[in-house]
């Protein structure tokens, strides 16, 4: 069959990166806007490849029971599918099936790449507590209003917004119900920007940041210092920086990274003040400070940053503890460099320590992970936003001696494919 060819699909179950499963006369074909059980209309947008097609959804003619009108009106599958923004390709599905897909991309991906049998449960966003205990900030109900930072695109004849699903032509947008409110208003007063990408970026203060990056300029904006704060403290990071876009997302993943290791430390202390512990890809310090928090005011932590901005904000963030380090430096090489020339008495302190990563979408891959299971550390915590890399990766960590006992999923982007995923190892 052609490109445009227009097929009905009995859409059968959910992949990786946000697009369903349907197969047409014996051929797997990827299909967004769908929901497993459901048959729908599609026209076919690639067919060269052997093994699979791909197509877009035009219409449902039969629905699934958890298929509800969509989030963001101009992604609903009753707009063409050439007019529909991407970025919240589960916002047609409700909650609770959204996570059970997203259970279901996670267990495969184990399964399946990573030889793995493992227990995943996930999580909607922890809730911000006062001191008191009272919930000061929680997921919505609907599962909007969570960025607090959004890259848009500005076309060549001013156009501001998200790109169409699968393409580089920019649509432009006046509401983004995934968005925060704050950042929602300064999205719907946009003027004048040129040509390039335009980043909104709200802070801790409330304030909305115009980042905008034009086309082959470096933009000042990107560096202005920003505020954000998580348990308490303060975190020092440029506008564009790295930082987790849901609002309770630093604060869930710091969480559940501290309940881990006291979980399991026993009678032990979750960060041993006498080990040597890293934080890898360690951006400004975020997970480093959760190490030192457990660790104590001493702990040795090392955090490991490629980003050179990120690592002057990282040695800020991590001044109250003394033995704390922020190094600028591609990960994969420093690991490498320490596996080789790790003396004795660092090694010892390596195998009480506790080495985090929060690698790229990527993942580690496998030299970072073998150099890492090399050094002999007591913990390993691999905080994953991607299942298939997570997959991957732990498959390598079990070759190499270290396994999860189970998996931890947290739905921080609620109304699109994607998860953040927390997981412990030990020996």
């Amino acid at each position: 069959m052609d490109v445009g060819s227009i097929i009905d699909l009995e859409i059968t179950g959910v992949a990786h990166g946000g697009v369903f499963v349907a197969r047409h006369e014996g051929r797997v074909v990827f299909v967004p806007d769908a929901i497993p059980g459901e048959r729908i209309r599609a026209r076919l947008t690639e067919t060269s490849k052997k093994s699979f097609w791909r197509a877009e959804a035009l219409e449902v003619v039969e629905a699934a029971p958890s298929r509800r009108p969509h989030i963001w009106a101009p992604a609903d599958i009753g707009v063409p599918p050439e007019q529909r923004p991407g970025g919240a390709d589960f916002g047609h599905i409700d909650l609770a099936a959204q996570r059970a897909l997203k259970l279901d991309v996670v267990r495969d991906a184990l399964a399946r790449i990573g030889r793995l049998d493992l227990p995943v449960t996930i999580s909607p966003a922890t809730p911000l507590r006062d001191a008191d205990g009272a919930v000061v900030a929680n997921e919505t109900v609907d599962g909007g209003g969570w960025r607090t930072r959004v890259s848009l695109h500005v076309d060549d004849d001013g156009a501001v917004g998200p790109y169409a699903q699968r393409s580089h032509r920019v649509i432009p947008v006046q509401t983004m119900p995934l968005a925060t409110p704050a950042v929602e208003r300064a999205l719907a007063g946009l003027t004048g920007a040129r040509p390039g990408r335009l980043d909104l970026v709200e802070a801790a203060d409330c304030a909305v940041r115009i980042v905008p990056r034009p086309s082959g300029e470096r933009s000042r904006a990107a560096r202005e210092v920003i505020i954000e704060r998580v348990g308490g403290r303060d975190f020092r990071v440029d506008a564009g920086g790295f930082w987790q876009v849901h609002r309770l997302a630093a604060h869930t993943l710091t969480d559940a990274v501290s309940r881990r290791l006291v979980d399991g430390a026993g009678d032990d202390a979750p960060v041993d003040p006498e080990g040597w512990h890293l934080d890898l890809y360690g951006g400004v310090g975020l997970f480093a400070a959760t190490l030192g928090v457990l660790g104590g005011e001493a702990a040795r932590i090392t955090s490991v940053e490629s980003d050179e901005r990120a690592t002057e904000h990282a040695g800020h963030n991590l001044s109250e503890w003394v033995g704390a380090r922020a190094e600028t430096a591609r990960v994969d090489r420093w690991v490498a460099a320490l596996r080789a020339s790790a003396t004795d008495a660092q090694r010892a302190r390596l195998a009480r320590g506790v080495v985090l990563l929060d690698p790229p979408r990527s993942g580690a891959g496998r030299q970072v992970v073998e150099d890492v299971a090399a050094l002999g550390p007591r913990t390993i915590v691999y905080v994953a936003c991607d299942p298939v890399a997570l997959a991957r990766d732990l498959g390598t960590f079990r070759d190499a001696g270290y396994l999860a006992d189970r998996i931890d999923v947290y739905d921080l982007f609620p109304n699109s494919h994607h998860v953040e995923a927390v997981a412990v190892l030990r020996r």
